[in-house]
């Protein structure tokens, strides 16, 4: 199978995501509402949030404050120590500098995927290549997979990126893994204790498993010389005290962590078993989003949004279509209707 270059024009253009109910509005403007919003792969099942100290919004975040999160970070993500670990409003404001961290040159992103990295690797200078085969990211100077993979959950062991990570040290390059929905994932999957390695960064967002995408919040993990290198980049105050306080007490509610990866599990395969009775073939997935293949994916789409539920369509894979996870029992039973009708 050939490459995929991304040209100029492509990498300049925002890209369509999940999420918006305004833009769900003008395109299903006689839908009822309220709108069911399973266009995303965030948890339905927010963290509850803590009180907040009333000065947290009036004064600059610590860095103590920044060092405890990242100290939790590392403890819950598996990185070797808090030096390994650099804090974000988001892992998308990682991307840029993070793929700037290697030589400008080749760039492959292992696809289908999450469409950004591509785009922001072609901002950034590379030039870009979209393929199939893991192993020809070993030719890149800079190799970029997702793990588990957005949209149909492919999981590489940690085994094969460990050996990618040592094949790209010898010619300088660098492989990032971003393992946005690890969190919902099997935990012996994730590389984050390997990035001392020199050559790896692994990406970790918080907003998904924790069902708070608007705290803006995520993490790079890698060496921490790497980590100087981005925090000088990210400036003295990355994240809100809020983000800060919020954060470290969920990374650290263990017995909520684990509550919700058995209630996601459980979630996931109700929707499994839906989406079988509606006759839909489902492809992959996480714990968070199951990912369905059809011949007439924008007819359901058409159809489900007509009915106030708005699922994600992907422009360059017009056959599939990513299902997240209903937040409560009506939410359920009006994709039920529209699905098994």
């Amino acid at each position: 199978m050939s490459d995929t270059h991304l040209s100029d024009t492509n990498a300049k253009a925002p890209l369509e995501h999940g999420g918006d109910l305004g833009a769900a509005r003008n395109l299903f403007p006689g839908a009822p509402e309220p709108f069911v919003d399973l266009s995303t792969g965030i948890n339905p099942f927010a963290y509850p949030l803590p009180q907040l100290p009333s000065d947290i919004f009036a004064r600059l975040p610590e860095q103590a404050a920044l060092d405890q999160l990242a100290a939790c970070a590392a403890k819950a993500y598996g990185a070797p120590s808090a030096s390994h670990v650099a804090a974000a409003p988001g892992t998308q404001s990682l991307l840029a500098p993070v793929f700037a961290l290697a030589r400008i040159g080749r760039a492959a992103v292992l696809s289908p995927t999450y469409a950004e990295h591509a785009r922001v690797a072609a901002l950034v200078g590379h030039s870009v290549r979209t393929i199939e085969d893991v192993g020809r990211l070993r030719d890149a100077g800079l190799a970029i997979v997702v793990n588990p993979n957005n949209p149909d959950g492919r999981l590489l062991p940690p085994a094969t990126l460990l050996a990618l990570a040592e094949e790209l040290r010898a010619s300088g390059g660098l492989l990032v893994v971003d393992e946005a929905f690890m969190d919902a994932g099997p935990q012996r999957a994730t590389v984050a204790s390997e990035v001392g390695c020199g050559n790896l960064v692994v990406l970790r967002s918080f907003g998904k498993f924790f069902g708070l995408a608007g705290l803006r919040l995520g993490f790079a993990l890698a060496a921490p010389d790497i980590i100087e290198r981005l925090k000088a980049l990210l400036g003295p105050w990355p994240v809100s005290g809020a983000a800060i306080v919020v954060g470290a007490r969920a990374l650290t509610d263990q017995v909520w962590v684990d509550a919700t990866r058995v209630r996601l599990a459980a979630a996931a395969m109700r929707l499994d078993a839906l989406l079988h009775e509606a006759r839909l073939q489902v492809i992959g997935g996480t714990s968070l989003f199951r990912t369905v293949r059809m011949s007439d994916a924008a007819a359901l789409f058409l159809r489900l949004g007509q009915a106030g539920i708005v699922v994600r369509r992907f422009t360059e894979w017009p056959d599939l279509l990513r299902v997240g996870l209903p937040a409560d029992e009506p939410s359920w039973e009006r994709l039920r209707a529209v699905l098994v009708s």
